[in-house]
């Protein structure tokens, strides 16, 4: 949240670029899932197939990733006032789960070969599919990374770790088919779509437990709230501030803090110095809505958490 080159980005033009990776990830997986699909037929490789596998679930997730991001970029309406930006964190959710059960087919698909090996045939079909979706994934994974840091997308950047592990899963692919072609180690095959799908269930759950955090509402990072208090507390007649408050739902935040200040002013002073708070934290975060209570310096009252 505090990189200036996020801030800085409107919101549409982070709805171009959102939507924009979402059709490139969609479009590159499709391709994937053809040319494997043929190489696999050609080479019997089950590390192979785990990749087909995943590619077959990289269009699911990604499609409901592009729905998901389509939807969390609508405007707040009469029924959610709050905006529809959990939508990408429901999608984050769906990721996870597409992602488990793939890995969990490939366990078993591996399983299975390590009791009954097969020889894989035409290698070099299978090094050339792979090195091409490497080269491919790692040019998707690139933009990604670019549009999830400029919109600070929770969908974008699921899929963008997604797509990195594809990255390693299509290299461990080859160093499987090199092992068990060149050096006869036809058990190396199956252990590594073992290892690869371990390492997918690890990716799998960390997709799930972000996409949870901020279905839950859970508090911006503490140097993010930090930042926020040092903004409040700059104003020269902000005597104190407590009860801050921060969410993030997609690409907005939401951040409610009550400001300390003398108990003699009037109120339309008050409500000045709230303004100018307000206009300063907006300016670090252009994408929140502040809200901000006033306080009199000096009255105690019960604070909801201790900061």
């Amino acid at each position: 949240m505090t990189d200036k080159t996020v801030d800085q980005m409107d919101r549409e033009a982070a709805g171009r670029l959102m939507k924009m990776a979402t059709y490139a990830a969609v479009g590159m997986a499709s391709m994937l899932i053809i040319i494997k699909f043929v190489a696999w037929l050609m080479t019997d490789s089950v590390s192979l197939l785990s990749t087909l596998i995943d590619s077959l679930l990289d269009v699911a997730a990604s499609t409901v990733n592009l729905l998901a991001v389509r939807h969390a970029l609508e405007p707040a309406d009469k029924e959610h006032r709050f905006g529809h930006g959990k939508a990408e964190s429901l999608a984050g959710l769906a990721q996870s789960a597409f992602i488990s059960g793939s890995a969990v087919f490939l366990l078993l698909q591996a399983g299975e070969r390590l009791y009954n090996p097969m020889e894989i045939t035409n290698t070099n079909i299978g090094y050339a599919v792979m090195v091409f979706s490497i080269v491919a994934t790692i040019a998707l994974v690139l933009f990604q990374k670019y549009v999830a840091k400029r919109t600070q997308s929770l969908a974008i950047s699921a899929d963008s770790a997604h797509y990195t592990m594809d990255v390693l899963v299509n290299i461990a692919v080859i160093v499987s088919l090199f092992l068990a072609t060149e050096l006869g180690w036809s058990f190396a095959d199956p252990l590594f779509a073992i290892a690869i799908a371990f390492y997918i269930l690890h990716g799998a759950y960390e997709i799930g437990v972000e996409a949870y955090h901020v279905l839950m509402d859970r508090e911006l990072p503490d140097e993010d709230r930090t930042k926020i208090r040092e903004l409040a507390v700059q104003h020269p007649r902000v005597t104190g501030m407590h009860d801050l408050r921060t969410r993030q739902s997609g690409p907005d935040v939401f951040i409610q803090m009550h400001l300390e200040m003398p108990g003699d002013i009037t109120l339309l002073d008050a409500h000045s110095i709230a303004e100018d708070v307000m206009r300063k934290v907006q300016k670090a975060y252009p994408r929140a809505e502040v809200l901000v209570h006033e306080d009199p310096h000096g009255i105690e009252e019960e604070r909801l958490f201790e900061d």
